[in-house]
C-alpha cells in the first residue's frame, strides 16, 4: 500500500508532466497552461471506491495543506468510512438506482448486503456538515434506472440522506464495453433530464407537505425531505442541480451554490488546529447568473470563447 504522501507528491508530478506537454500544442490558451501546471482541485473517483484507503484523512490533510480542494466520490458501500471521513471540500454519494432491484443491475455490487449497506451510508452522510451531493446518472432504457417508480423512489433516498446538493446527469456512453448493456439510447436528452428534475422536486414538495413524509418500506426514512429547488444546469453536460432551500438567499441574492476555496481552506486549517466545526454555508459563494436554472445561457459561461466544428457549438477548454 503507497503511503498518502507518495500518491499526493506523484499525482502532482504527473499531472504537470501532462499538462506540459500541451504548451506547444495550436490553439492552446497560454495563460491557462501555466495556470494549469498548479493543480488547486482534486477529484478522488474515476476507477476504484478512494474512501476504502485506509488513510484518506491523511491524504485529504496533504492536499488540504497545499490548497488543493478536495471532491471525494463514494459509491456507498462503506457508510463506517463515510462517518469517520474528515472534512473534504464536497463528498459525493452516487445513488445510481432507487429500489435494490435495479442497483444489483445497474451497479453489480460485490457484496451480498450491499442494499444495507447503501443506507447505512446515506445514514452516514446525513450527519455530515459539509457539502453533500447525491449524484444521480440517468440511464433511460429497460436496463436504466428512468421508471414509472424512479421518482417516487429517489424521493425516498433523498428524505432519508437529506443531501445538500442533487447532480442529475444523463448517462455518457463511452462505447461498446463488455457486460454493460449501453447504447446510445441509453443517453437521455438535456430535456429529459430537466423534465426528470421538475418531477422530482415536485414530490418532494408533496411529501413536505403530508404528514411524516417519508416512506414506510424504508426504515429511518419517515421524516419529510429538507425543501430543494432547482438550482443550475449545465446544458453541453446533460446536468441539473438541485439544492437545499438554504442556498437560495432570495430574488435579490439568488442562489449560492458556487464554492469560495480560499475560504474552505482557511476554516479547514483552523479546523486541523483545532478550531470551531464549519458548515457549507460557511463557504458558498454566489452562482453566476448564466448557470442559474433557466438562464438563456444554459451553463455556458458568457466569458469563453465558443468554437464550432461542423455546425455544432463547441466549449472551449485549455
Amino acid at each position: 500500500m503507497d503511503p498518502p504522501e507518495d500518491i499526493v507528491e506523484g499525482a502532482i508530478a504527473r499531472h504537470v508532466t501532462m499538462v506540459r506537454e500541451f504548451g506547444g500544442t495550436p490553439g492552446v490558451n497560454r495563460e491557462r497552461w501555466l495556470a494549469a501546471l498548479t493543480p488547486k482541485h482534486c477529484a478522488l473517483s474515476l476507477v476504484g471506491e478512494p474512501i476504502m484507503y485506509p488513510h484518506i484523512n491523511a491524504l485529504l490533510r496533504l492536499l488540504h495543506a497545499r490548497g488543493i480542494s478536495s471532491f471525494l466520490v463514494t459509491n456507498a458501500q462503506f457508510p463506517d468510512a463515510i462517518a469517520a471521513l474528515e472534512p473534504v471540500t464536497q463528498l459525493y454519494v452516487s445513488i445510481d438506482a432507487g429500489n435494490e432491484a435495479d442497483l444489483r443491475e445497474v451497479d453489480r455490487p460485490l457484496f451480498s448486503d450491499f442494499w444495507a449497506r447503501f443506507l447505512g451510508c446515506l445514514d452516514a452522510l446525513r450527519a455530515k456538515r459539509q457539502r453533500t451531493v447525491y449524484r444521480l446518472t440517468l440511464i433511460k432504457g429497460e436496463k436504466g434506472n428512468m421508471g414509472p417508480n424512479a421518482v417516487r423512489e429517489y424521493a425516498s433516498l433523498i428524505a432519508r440522506g437529506a443531501p445538500e446538493l442533487i447532480e442529475v446527469k444523463g448517462v455518457t456512453w463511452s462505447g461498446v464495453s463488455d457486460g454493460g448493456g449501453l447504447t446510445m439510447a441509453s443517453v437521455p436528452w438535456h430535456s429529459e433530464v430537466r423534465e426528470f428534475c421538475v418531477a422530482l422536486q415536485q414530490e418532494l414538495e408533496r411529501r413536505r407537505t403530508l404528514s411524516g413524509g417519508g416512506d414506510e418500506t424504508l426504515p429511518n426514512s419517515t421524516a419529510p425531505p429538507p425543501a430543494y429547488g432547482l438550482a443550475g444546469e449545465h446544458a453541453h453536460s446533460c446536468c441539473v442541480l438541485m439544492a437545499q432551500l438554504k442556498y437560495y438567499h432570495g430574488e435579490e441574492g439568488g442562489w449560492h451554490t458556487h464554492i469560495d476555496y480560499p475560504k474552505f481552506q482557511e476554516l479547514v486549517a483552523k479546523w486541523y488546529a483545532g478550531g470551531a466545526d464549519f458548515g457549507s454555508e460557511d463557504f458558498c459563494a454566489p452562482t453566476p447568473a448564466w448557470a442559474v436554472w433557466g438562464a438563456p445561457e444554459a451553463g455556458f459561461s458568457p466569458a469563453e470563447e465558443r468554437g464550432r466544428r461542423g455546425g455544432r457549438a463547441l466549449a472551449a477548454g485549455l
